[in-house]
This record gives structure tokens, sequence and C-alpha cells, in this order.
């Protein structure tokens, strides 16, 4: 597995030098062309377009000079809320830095402290297994420490939250760069790709956020818990089953059927986030598409009072044979 990423990770730094080398050699050769004339605006163009340039991108920030959307998402990577400075989205700065300090600063914290008992675990491991190498046979005296997986649980939610802030500051910062005036379909869908529910932002549908949002959370949420205790229930059967010193509660057996069900809940926690993923990425490109459906305005439902005819079905009888005029509710329903 480990050769694996390997190979991927040079397959990816390969391909990035050749792109950029490809495109170097191509920018030289057309520089190089003895038909470029200076008059002309395609090669002025051709020596202006540079992959990144910092004194445009600052320029761009003073407001000096407008920047192009791959430009402002670039300075965006390196200086988080540089893309709300050049939109004037001031606001959203003290959100952005506050949401990503606090979270990053608190994970941590927990992940420090889930570290500082995981060491201390695994020293005691060790102490244990060479107690028993030079005294085989007698019991080792001292408790064994508890690794504080809740700590390594909370901290690793808080660092995803401020990735999360991060990449949703160099959404926002897309989204709000440019508004057309109907919404695009692959873009909508890239949107949403990226980050869940910038799509329906996008889109103009915000009311759909907080619920694809929720389904999200939730079910990651389930997914980690049972993660966790699967992992849990695997440690203590190998515990069980390796240890000839194990003295807790909680047999083999007993674990071993927890971790498998634990296990089957972790597998159903994964298919339900993909589900919530995949749903949110095709509302986005389904609504996107219907934005210019023709729908009336006026769907509206209308109860009234009505007087019924005498040749109506449901009128009044007296007994005299003929039906006499009604009184009732009419309905109606206009879309």
């Amino acid at each position: 597995m480990r050769n694996f990423y390997r190979i991927i990770s040079f397959t990816i730094i390969f391909l990035a030098g050749f792109a950029f080398q490809a495109q170097a050699q191509f920018k030289e050769g057309a520089f190089s062309q003895s038909y470029n004339d200076p008059a002309d605006s395609t090669a002025v163009r051709d020596t202006a377009d540079k992959l990144f340039s910092m004194k445009e991108f600052m320029g761009g920030l003073a407001h000096k000079n407008e920047l192009k959307i791959g430009t402002m998402f670039a300075g965006s990577v390196i200086i988080p809320g540089a893309s709300q400075i050049y939109n004037k989205d001031y606001w959203k700065l003290p959100v952005i830095y506050g949401g990503i300090g606090a979270l990053a600063g608190t994970g941590g914290y927990y992940l420090h402290k889930y570290s500082k008992t995981k060491k201390t675990y695994d020293s005691y491991m060790a102490d244990k297994e060479m107690f028993h190498t030079m005294s085989p046979g007698q019991a080792y005296p001292f408790p064994v420490p508890e690794i504080d997986y809740k700590s390594k649980q909370t901290g690793t939610w808080l660092m995803v939250g401020a990735g999360l802030v991060y990449w949703g500051a160099l959404m926002d910062g897309v989204v709000s760069y440019k508004s057309d005036k109907e919404p695009l379909p692959g873009r909508a869908t890239l949107y949403s790709i990226h980050l869940p529910g910038l799509g329906q932002i996008y889109n103009g549908e915000l009311f759909k956020v907080p619920i694809y949002w929720g389904g999200l959370m939730a079910s990651v949420h389930f997914l980690m818990n049972n993660n966790s205790n699967y992992k849990r229930f695997k440690r203590i059967h190998n515990e069980a089953t390796t240890d000839p010193n194990y003295s807790q509660n909680i047999s083999a057996e007993t674990a071993v059927w927890y971790r498998d069900v634990y296990r089957r809940y972790r597998d159903y926690s994964i298919v339900a986030t993909a589900l919530v993923y995949v749903l949110q990425v095709i509302d986005a490109n389904v609504f996107a598409y219907m934005h210019d459906f023709e729908v009336s305005d006026d769907i509206s439902m209308k109860i009234e009072p009505a007087v019924l005819a005498p040749d109506n079905a449901y009128a009044f009888h007296h007994g005299t044979g003929a039906p006499d005029t009604g009184f009732g509710l009419r309905v109606g329903i206009r879309f």
C-alpha cells in the first residue's frame, strides 16, 4: 500500500512538471515567432499571460486592477481571505480567520492530549513485555493505562472543521467573484463536488444548504462513531486472544460479535454519506437546468362560499321531488 501511494505521488509530480514545462515551451515558441506583430492584440495577450503574478495579485487586492478568477483563487490558497478582500466582503474575514484559528487551535490541543495517552500506553506495553521476559509467569503489577480515543475523535473533527472553513472561504470567493444572470449547470455541479451545498448557494437555493449539511454531518458522525467502536472491540478481541494476562470483563466471543456489528454499521454510514453527497451534486445540476422552467407565481388554492344551482346533484331536497337552491363551499386550484 505504501508503494502504491509512492507511485501515485510520483506520477502526479511528473505530470505537473510536464504540464508546466510544456506550457513554458509553448510560450517561448509563441514569443519567438517572427509573425508576432507587437501591435497584434494576440501577441500582447500572450506576453501578458502568466501562470501567476504576485504584483498583479497585490494590485488586485488594492483594487488597482482587475483579477482573473484563476489568479484570485491561486492567491486565496496562499492568503486565506484574499478573495473576500477582492470581492469587498470584508465582514467575512473575522469569520474565516476566527473559525480557522479556533477550530485548529482547539483541535491541536485535543490531538496533543490523545498523543500523550498513546505514548503512555505504548511505554506501558514495552515495559510489560520486558517484565514478562525477565520474570516469566508473574503478573505485571501496574494497571493498564487507557488511550484517550475520545480526544482523538474530537481533535480530528475540529481539524476537519478548520479545513472546511478554509476550503469554504476559497469556494465562497469563486462564487462571489462574478454572478451570472442565469446559473450554469456545469459550474453548479463543480461547486457542489468541491464543497457540498455550494452549488445550491450558486443557484440561489439557500434553504437547501442546512438540509444537506445536516444529512452529511449526521452520517459522518455515525461513521466516525461506529468506526471508533469497531476499532475498540477489534483491539479488545486481539488482546483477549493473544494476551495470556487479559483480565477484562468482555470475552473474546462478545468482542468479536460487537466488532462485526459496528463494522456493518460503519459500512452503512459510508453508503449514507455517499448518497447524501451524490444527491446534492445531482440537485445542483438539475435545478440549474430548471432555472428557466416556467411556473406560474400564482400557485394557490381558494376556498369560498357558493350557491348550489337547482340542477346540481348535491342540492337539497325537501321531499317535493325537485331540487332546491342550496349553499356550500367552492374549492379552486390555480397553477
